[in-house]
């Protein structure tokens, strides 16, 4: 198997960055559906929010993911992505190109009241699960292509804390409620899942958890136990602490601001300049999600 070329040296994987979080908030904190709020509601909030964060995050480097230097949509761990049209034939997209159709395909749902109801009396649809399912799958190969083809960026712009805070938050809540069922679709990260996890258990619980020498899996029904129902297994040489049980939810904090942004690329200078690439037309509306070849 020829590899894809990418994943940065694996950079993300390396201790010094994978300590790096904005937030050490419990687990199932984040994720647990809060008593008394819908179902339905705690998802397309979570969903919204996902949408935004990773669309802000993307932005950030989009301007180094062009046509010729990411000429496939490409993961970690030699995966790769392709569009499938209405007819069931896979379409090959050019990284920039993929990502633009998956921006649209989500911002139309969230955006439609139809799916993503805010008014008074307006009720979610019967196809509304399925719908965020779709949005999840495609936002995880987004966060996958910055990891694999990006990260050297997120480094320099020093936003490398805010990307693993949010991939934990993702990947946590997409499988508390089963969003990503099938999880060889998130094997490609499942490493640095892992590592995330206990490392912020390492900073929540130290006398119980070494991080640097965490042996976790990030699958559910593995290792010593699971984390607040989020499918993150917590053999990180210590056991499980106790689930705080009780506490407020809290969502993602906010993202990095404009002018925090714009201070971070001053640390761009440095890197060659590349041209960009012309916008892609969007897909049509009907347009099922892309599906992962893993070669």
């Amino acid at each position: 198997t020829t590899p894809v070329p990418g994943d940065e040296g694996r950079l993300y994987l390396e201790q010094d960055n994978i300590k790096e979080h904005i937030c050490d908030e419990d687990i199932s904190t984040l994720v647990d559906l809060p008593r008394g709020l819908d179902e339905q509601e705690w998802l397309a909030t979570h969903t919204i929010s996902f949408f935004e964060h990773i669309s802000l995050m993307y932005d950030t480097v989009s301007e180094y993911c062009t046509s010729s230097g990411c000429a496939n949509m490409s993961g970690p761990a030699n995966s790769s992505y392709v569009w499938e049209d209405s007819r069931g034939k896979k379409c090959k997209c050019t990284a920039p190109q993929y990502v633009d159709y998956v921006m649209t395909y989500s911002q139309s749902c969230v955006r439609s009241e139809a799916v993503f109801p805010t008014k008074y009396g307006n009720v979610f649809p019967a196809t509304f699960e399925s719908t965020v399912k779709k949005i999840h799958r495609l936002l995880f190969h987004v966060i996958a292509h910055i990891y694999h083809s990006h990260y050297k960026e997120i480094l320099l712009f020093k936003l490398h804390p805010h990307l693993n805070t949010l991939l934990l938050h993702f990947l946590a809540f997409s499988r508390r409620f089963s969003l990503l069922e099938d999880y060889k679709e998130t094997d490609s990260l499942d490493d640095l899942y892992a590592k995330l996890v206990c490392e912020v258990l390492a900073r929540r619980h130290p006398d119980k958890v070494s991080a640097p020498e965490a042996n976790g899996s990030a699958r559910s029904g593995e290792g010593s136990g699971d984390v607040g129902g989020t499918g993150v297994s917590t053999d990180c040489r210590g056991g499980t602490p106790p689930s705080p049980g009780g506490k407020e939810s809290t969502m993602l904090p906010p993202p990095p601001s404009s002018q925090e942004l714009e201070e971070n690329k001053e640390n761009m200078n440095m890197m060659q300049s590349r041209s960009g690439s012309a916008s892609p037309t969007p897909p049509p509306p009907d347009l099922p999600p892309p599906q992962a070849i893993t070669s």
